[in-house]
C-alpha cells in the first residue's frame, strides 16, 4: 500500500497530473514510464510522502490491460470543468507539512520525467489551523472528513485484495461569501450538521451517528431532506464508504474552494454519491465543480520492485 492515503493528512498538498509526451502507444513507451516511475522511487522526495496513480487513458497508451474499475467519471449536472485543470496519464499527491517542500518534490520529479512525462497541471491546497487529532474545517467553517471510515475498517472499503485503491479528485470552487452571509441555523440545515461541535442536527457530539429519521414533533425531519449529509450517508449506497482526505485552496479572492481527494474501491461509488449531490443538495448551490480526475493507485512495490512494475 502507497503512503499517502491512510496517515494522518500534513498541513499541505500538491496534487499534480502528468501526460504521455505525444501519442506514444506500445512498447517504447511503456519501458519509459517504467523507467520514471523507477527513477521516482530509487530517489523518493524527502520529508514528503508521494503517492501515484495511473489514470484511464495510461493503460490503453502502453497497451496494458486496465484495472476493470478504471474508467473516466461521467459528466453531473452543474458541473464546469476546465480542460486544463483536468484529467491526465499520471496522477501524484505529494502531502508535507511544509508548502515548499512540496513544490520543490513537484519540480524533482517534473525534471526527472520531461523526457517521458509533461506536466499537465498542478494544484495547491492546505488544511485550515486545527488541534492534533481534530477533524479539520474547510471554507464555510464546518468539519470536514467526520464520516471517514476507521482504520480498521480501510481493508474493507478502501484498499483492494492487491494493495490499490481509486483516487477520485474534483476542484470545488466555494461561494464562502455568500455561504457565510447566511444565517448559523440556514448554513446547519444546509449542511446538516451543528457548526460549532461537527454533531448531527438532533444530537451532541461529531461522532454521533447520523440519524436520518428523526423527525421534529411536526412531522419535518431533523435533518433535512436536501442536506448534504443526508444525501451523501453511506446507508444509501448499502454501507459502503470513501476515506476522504480534503484540502482547502485559495488562489485568489474570486476562485477559492475545496481539493477533494477521496480514496476507495471501486469509483462508482463516488459516481452514485455525487449524482445524488448534483440533483438535489442544498450545498449545491454555493459550491461548482471545476476540475476532476480519476486514478488507481498502484499497489506498493515489493522487495526488488519498483512502481513501474505494478504496470503490468
Amino acid at each position: 500500500m502507497q503512503a499517502g492515503v491512510s496517515e494522518v493528512q500534513p498541513r499541505h498538498v500538491l496534487v499534480a497530473a502528468f501526460d504521455v509526451h505525444g501519442r506514444g502507444h506500445g512498447r517504447k513507451t511503456a519501458s519509459g514510464v517504467r523507467r520514471v516511475l523507477a527513477e521516482w522511487c530509487r530517489h523518493p522526495p524527502r520529508r514528503v510522502t508521494l503517492t501515484v496513480a495511473a489514470g484511464p487513458d495510461l493503460h490503453h497508451k502502453l497497451s496494458l490491460p486496465a484495472p476493470e474499475a478504471l474508467r473516466h467519471l461521467p459528466a453531473f449536472p452543474g458541473d464546469r470543468l476546465e480542460a486544463r485543470r483536468s484529467g491526465g496519464d499520471l496522477l501524484v499527491q505529494l502531502c508535507a507539512d511544509d508548502p515548499l517542500v512540496c513544490r520543490r518534490a513537484a519540480t524533482r520529479l517534473t525534471a526527472q520525467a520531461r523526457d517521458v512525462l509533461g506536466l499537465r497541471w498542478r494544484q495547491s491546497g492546505f488544511l485550515p489551523p486545527h488541534a492534533p487529532h481534530e477533524t479539520p474545517r474547510n471554507l464555510f467553517g464546518f468539519k470536514d472528513g467526520t464520516e471517514n471510515p476507521p482504520q480498521r475498517e480501510l481493508e474493507r472499503w478502501v484498499w483492494d485484495d492487491n494493495g490499490g485503491t481509486y483516487l477520485v479528485f474534483r476542484r470545488i470552487h466555494m461561494d464562502v461569501d455568500r455561504f457565510t452571509a447566511l444565517s448559523t441555523d440556514r448554513q446547519e440545515k444546509v449542511i446538516g450538521r451543528h457548526r460549532a461541535s461537527g454533531a448531527p442536527l438532533g444530537s451532541r457530539t461529531e461522532h454521533d451517528a447520523v440519524d436520518l429519521y428523526a423527525k421534529t414533533p411536526r412531522g419535518r425531519y431533523v435533518i433535512p431532506a436536501d442536506a448534504h449529509v443526508r444525501l451523501a450517508h453511506s446507508r444509501l449506497d448499502g454501507g459502503a464508504r470513501m476515506l476522504r482526505r480534503g484540502y482547502s485552496y485559495d488562489d485568489g479572492r474570486d476562485d477559492k474552494g475545496l481539493l477533494f481527494l477521496a480514496y476507495m474501491r471501486d469509483p462508482q461509488l463516488f459516481v452514485r454519491v455525487q449524482q445524488r449531490l448534483a440533483g438535489e443538495d442544498a450545498m449545491s448551490a454555493f459550491t461548482e465543480h471545476r476540475a476532476s480526475a480519476v486514478g488507481y493507485v498502484l499497489p506498493a512495490p515489493g522487495p526488488g520492485q519498483h512502481l513501474g512494475d505494478l504496470l503490468a
